[in-house]
Protein backbone atom coordinates (compact mmCIF):
# COMPACT_ATOMS: atom_id res chain seq x y z
CA UNK A 1 0.00 0.00 0.00
CA UNK A 2 1.37 3.37 -1.06
CA UNK A 3 1.62 5.96 1.71
CA UNK A 4 -0.01 9.32 1.09
CA UNK A 5 1.99 12.53 1.20
CA UNK A 6 0.18 13.66 4.34
CA UNK A 7 0.95 10.40 6.15
CA UNK A 8 4.61 10.57 5.21
CA UNK A 9 5.05 14.18 6.28
CA UNK A 10 2.99 13.74 9.44
CA UNK A 11 5.02 10.73 10.54
CA UNK A 12 8.33 12.44 9.82
CA UNK A 13 7.19 15.61 11.62
CA UNK A 14 6.07 13.72 14.70
CA UNK A 15 9.36 11.84 14.77
CA UNK A 16 11.41 15.01 14.38
CA UNK A 17 9.55 16.86 17.12
CA UNK A 18 9.94 13.90 19.48
CA UNK A 19 13.67 13.91 18.71
CA UNK A 20 13.73 17.69 19.29
CA UNK A 21 12.21 17.22 22.75
CA UNK A 22 14.86 14.68 23.69
CA UNK A 23 17.69 16.84 22.34
CA UNK A 24 16.36 19.93 24.14
CA UNK A 25 16.31 17.99 27.41
CA UNK A 26 19.93 17.03 26.82
CA UNK A 27 20.78 20.66 26.03
CA UNK A 28 19.05 21.82 29.22
CA UNK A 29 21.06 19.28 31.21
CA UNK A 30 24.24 20.59 29.58
CA UNK A 31 23.27 24.16 30.46
CA UNK A 32 22.70 23.17 34.08
CA UNK A 33 25.72 20.93 34.48
CA UNK A 34 28.38 22.88 32.55
CA UNK A 35 27.16 26.49 32.91
CA UNK A 36 27.17 27.09 29.16
CA UNK A 37 26.95 30.62 27.81
CA UNK A 38 24.81 32.13 25.09
CA UNK A 39 27.16 31.09 22.26
CA UNK A 40 27.06 27.44 23.27
CA UNK A 41 23.29 27.49 23.64
CA UNK A 42 22.84 29.08 20.20
CA UNK A 43 25.11 26.46 18.66
CA UNK A 44 23.23 23.73 20.50
CA UNK A 45 19.85 24.94 19.26
CA UNK A 46 21.09 25.19 15.68
CA UNK A 47 22.57 21.71 16.02
CA UNK A 48 19.19 20.45 17.21
CA UNK A 49 17.54 21.99 14.12
CA UNK A 50 20.03 20.21 11.89
CA UNK A 51 19.81 16.83 13.60
CA UNK A 52 16.01 16.83 13.92
CA UNK A 53 15.50 17.82 10.28
CA UNK A 54 18.07 15.26 9.15
CA UNK A 55 16.09 12.59 11.01
CA UNK A 56 12.82 13.90 9.54
CA UNK A 57 14.29 13.67 6.05
CA UNK A 58 15.56 10.19 6.78
CA UNK A 59 12.11 9.00 7.90
CA UNK A 60 10.33 10.73 5.00
CA UNK A 61 12.78 9.32 2.46
CA UNK A 62 12.46 5.78 3.79
CA UNK A 63 8.67 5.94 3.68
CA UNK A 64 8.43 7.57 0.24
CA UNK A 65 11.08 5.39 -1.49
CA UNK A 66 11.09 7.69 -4.56
CA UNK A 67 12.39 11.24 -4.88
CA UNK A 68 13.79 10.91 -1.40
CA UNK A 69 15.71 14.19 -1.50
CA UNK A 70 12.49 16.06 -2.32
CA UNK A 71 10.65 14.36 0.54
CA UNK A 72 13.52 15.24 2.84
CA UNK A 73 13.36 18.86 1.72
CA UNK A 74 9.61 18.96 2.35
CA UNK A 75 10.05 17.41 5.81
CA UNK A 76 12.71 19.98 6.73
CA UNK A 77 10.67 22.87 5.35
CA UNK A 78 7.59 21.67 7.23
CA UNK A 79 9.62 21.46 10.45
CA UNK A 80 10.69 25.07 9.95
CA UNK A 81 7.17 26.27 9.12
CA UNK A 82 5.65 24.59 12.17
CA UNK A 83 8.43 25.97 14.34
CA UNK A 84 7.90 29.45 12.89
CA UNK A 85 4.12 29.29 13.43
CA UNK A 86 4.54 28.13 17.03
CA UNK A 87 7.11 30.84 17.72
CA UNK A 88 4.77 33.47 16.32
CA UNK A 89 1.80 32.12 18.28
CA UNK A 90 3.74 32.21 21.55
CA UNK A 91 5.46 35.59 21.11
CA UNK A 92 2.84 37.34 18.95
CA UNK A 93 5.71 38.77 16.89
CA UNK A 94 8.81 37.72 15.03
CA UNK A 95 11.82 39.23 16.77
CA UNK A 96 14.32 37.43 14.58
CA UNK A 97 15.89 39.22 11.65
CA UNK A 98 15.26 38.11 8.10
CA UNK A 99 18.81 36.75 7.82
CA UNK A 100 18.32 34.66 10.97
CA UNK A 101 15.06 33.25 9.64
CA UNK A 102 16.66 32.53 6.27
CA UNK A 103 19.58 30.76 7.94
CA UNK A 104 17.20 28.65 10.03
CA UNK A 105 15.19 27.72 6.93
CA UNK A 106 18.35 26.81 5.03
CA UNK A 107 19.56 24.64 7.91
CA UNK A 108 16.22 22.86 8.24
CA UNK A 109 15.54 22.35 4.53
CA UNK A 110 19.15 21.49 3.73
CA UNK A 111 19.60 18.94 6.48
CA UNK A 112 16.19 17.43 5.65
CA UNK A 113 17.30 17.06 2.04
CA UNK A 114 20.54 15.39 3.09
CA UNK A 115 18.61 13.08 5.41
CA UNK A 116 16.31 12.13 2.55
CA UNK A 117 19.28 11.33 0.32
CA UNK A 118 20.81 9.08 2.99
CA UNK A 119 17.64 7.05 3.46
Amino acid sequence: MEKSAIQILLRSSLFSYAATAVFLLLLAFGMYRFQWGEKEITLGVRGIYILACFLAGLVAGKKAKRRRFLWGFCAGALYFLIFLALSFAIRQSLKETASSLLLSFALCAGSGTIGGMFS
